[in-house]
């Protein structure tokens, strides 16, 4: 099987990508109803976020959805640039723990993003039984709910969602 090398997003097309998608939000009033949903530099997986992308939108809110092995400082300038009303960082392959402490000090390191909601969900550690205690830790560091992955995740997820202060404008549609 050969595959071409077409095939392949370049990280610079992407990125490309991307900034239409947030320039498309931004000139249509997306600020405050717009959510990032990312994966983190070690994870490749993108089921997950699509998933999430679907489930967040149907909650209301506009997604950009920066897709898997997002550097962290890709992840750090977009939510810069975006302000987003949430972060939901998904994690598959086991290093949800380790990659979500460094990238909520870098997310916590900005002005613009210091009292904005982060969330991380899905598979923390790779172990396993680290669980109690790695979500001790990722709350201690900065995160504003973990959801540890299990059967009531996707509901816990959406209250907590549902529970988050709507802008103005997204008042008058509910």
């Amino acid at each position: 099987m050969s595959t071409s090398s077409e095939s392949w997003i370049s990280t610079d097309n992407a990125t490309d990508v991307i900034r239409r998608d947030v320039d498309s939000i931004n000139e249509t009033g997306g600020r405050g109803r717009t959510v990032v949903v990312t994966g983190l530099a070690s994870d490749s997986h993108t089921w997950n976020l699509v998933y999430l992308q679907l489930l967040v939108e149907e909650l209301g809110y506009d997604v950009v959805n920066l897709g898997p092995c997002v550097p962290d400082d890709l992840l750090v300038s977009e939510c810069r640039d975006i302000q987003p009303a949430l972060i939901v960082i998904s994690s598959v392959n086991g290093h949800g723990f380790t990659d979500g402490m460094r990238v909520i000090d870098q997310l916590r390191a900005q002005e613009q993003l210091t009292a904005t909601p982060v969330v991380i969900g899905g598979k923390l550690g790779v172990t396993g039984g680290e669980s109690a205690q790695h979500i001790q830790d990722l709350v201690a560091a900065g995160y504003d709910a973990v959801f540890e992955d299990g059967a009531d995740t996707t509901l816990s997820f959406s209250k907590f969602v549902k529970s988050m202060p709507q802008p103005a404008d997204q008042k008058a549609l509910s």
